[in-house]
């Protein structure tokens, strides 16, 4: 029986190798090294070019912004961090449902995050806080019981090339019922990603999660 030593050994009977095979396998050895080393470097290269390019998309795709207030609750909350892309609605329409960032239309300077309900050349109206367009009850499974707002509202039909929107929170939300409908040039994102606080990690509810519901 042999012992693990033995194993490894070389029996007597074996020649030994020639000069040129021992050159062989001296110049074998350092050129697997320098190929593994080759491969590590193609490796980093290939990963920092992977992390400049996913930085480039976040910067110029993506904007993180903070949510101020809370008449986006439950969906955000205050002081929540999200991300919004700024050139979707470049290649795809707004739609009812889409939680959009814009210019708040009496200031310029300030942004409101808010939920599409109407488009363009809709009739919206109220009644006892139940939403209907163009005659037909929205379902709106985005807004709890306790944050209804059973006031009246219309009919009002929404202008061309402009949308009504409304926060989910109704009792605190300053939205289309005060400042009217939003011109479609002053939105200028769409809410899609949660980061901070991390149990709200996780992507955002948009319309057609709106119509799943």
């Amino acid at each position: 029986m042999l012992s693990p030593d033995e194993k490894v050994q070389s029996s007597p009977s074996e020649a030994a190798p020639s000069n040129s095979e021992q050159t062989l396998i001296a110049e074998t050895k350092p050129s697997t090294g320098h190929s593994l080393r080759r491969e590590i470097r193609v490796w980093t290269r290939d990963l920092l070019i992977a992390i400049g390019l996913a930085l480039v998309i976040i910067i110029f795709l993506y904007q993180p912004v903070k949510v101020e207030g809370t008449s986006m609750a439950p969906l955000l909350s205050d002081q929540e961090r999200i991300f919004i892309n700024k050139f979707v609605y470049r290649f795809e329409p707004i739609e009812r449902g889409d939680v959009v960032v814009f210019w708040y239309p009496l200031d310029r300077s300030k942004s409101f995050i808010k939920r599409v309900i109407a488009l363009p050349n809709e009739v919206v109206q109220i009644r006892g806080g139940v939403v209907s367009v163009d005659g037909k009850v929205i379902p709106e499974p985005y807004v709890p019981p306790q944050y209804e707002d059973l006031s009246d509202y219309g009919p009002v039909r929404v202008p061309r090339d402009m949308y009504f929107v409304m926060g989910d929170h109704r009792i605190s939300s300053n939205d289309s019922r005060v400042f009217g409908p939003v011109p479609s040039r002053s939105i200028y994102g769409r809410a899609v990603f949660a980061y901070w606080p991390v149990d709200h990690f996780g992507t955002l509810s948009s319309s057609a999660e709106a119509k799943e519901k």
